[in-house]
């Protein structure tokens, strides 16, 4: 084990799906921490910044573990996304994370609505993974 690497630890893997580019779905698994997370913070700031997306999702159920450079990236994504209008949400958030985000005060921040009304637009069909 090299040193700071968690006993144990699960590559995190990062799928992302723009079957719809207005509302792409971004799914991890895995642990999101200090090392792994530079994949879904790249992931993120490409979708994010570009401002074609009217939503983006993050999909965490298959989420193992979380530090607080993991959550940094959550709360950074929803920053861009609020600043730029584009809504950011959570989805299939594992009871180890609720409990994260309720304790954090993250979770009230990412209940706030975007600046951007969310609608609708065409459709493609690509999906890529990543590994980090």
């Amino acid at each position: 084990m090299l040193r700071g690497e968690r006993a144990g630890a699960v590559p995190l893997v990062v799928r992302v799906d723009v079957v719809d580019p207005v509302r792409p779905v971004v799914t991890v698994g895995g642990d999101l921490d200090f090392q792994t997370s530079g994949s879904l913070r790249a992931e993120l700031a490409r979708l994010l910044d570009g401002g074609a997306a009217a939503r983006v999702t993050l999909d965490v159920a298959g989420l193992r573990f979380i530090d607080s450079t993991g959550l940094a990236v959550i709360v950074h994504a929803w920053r861009v996304g609020h600043e730029s209008g584009t809504a950011f949400d959570l989805s299939g958030t594992p009871p180890f994370l609720a409990t994260i985000l309720e304790v954090t005060g993250v979770g009230e921040l990412l209940a706030r609505p975007s600046a951007r009304p969310d609608t609708a637009w065409g459709a493609a069909d690509a999906t890529w993974e990543t590994t980090g």
